[in-house]
């Protein structure tokens, strides 16, 4: 787990990002977010990542301002403050970057080029499956063919 690198995490979840433009209404991103069961968007202009638009900003930004869905632009209420991680980055790295700047999801940038986003859902994931991982080696080595 401690190698793990957010790298090997797109490798098994894939590299497909959900996105859509700063002109896109509340609505449509939210619709996409629910089609493709995804708490985040990201907020793409000309092909650079721009902002992320999240459930949270859906709660803050358009319920409790009480904005209409159908004509508020993404634009107006997205968190243009990106956090971003690169492929090399390890996995405990990120997770420390999302606790410390309290964000779920993360773009992935190999320099200036988006090659993924990842979740604190597809961290979690990937360290449970680790942990699996070592519970089966080390049961298998503690209780190895010397017993029974």
């Amino acid at each position: 787990m401690i190698n793990k690198r957010i790298r090997d995490i797109l490798r098994s979840k894939g590299d497909e990002v959900f996105a859509v433009g700063p002109l896109a209404t509340v609505i449509d991103a939210v619709n996409l977010m629910n089609d493709r069961h995804v708490g985040a968007v990201l907020v793409v202009e000309g092909g650079d990542p721009v902002g992320i638009f999240s459930e949270r900003d859906v709660l803050v930004r358009v319920v409790a301002a009480h904005r209409d869905p159908r004509q508020t632009l993404v634009r107006d209420v997205m968190t243009t403050r990106l956090h971003t991680a690169s492929p090399d980055d390890s996995l405990l790295d990120v997770m420390q970057l999302m606790t410390d700047r309290r964000c779920r999801h993360v773009p992935v940038l190999e320099g200036d080029d988006l090659v993924g986003l990842v979740s604190i859902g597809d961290l979690t994931k990937a360290i449970q499956h680790n942990l699996r991982q070592e519970v089966r080696e080390l049961s298998s080595y503690i209780g190895g063919p010397f017993l029974g």
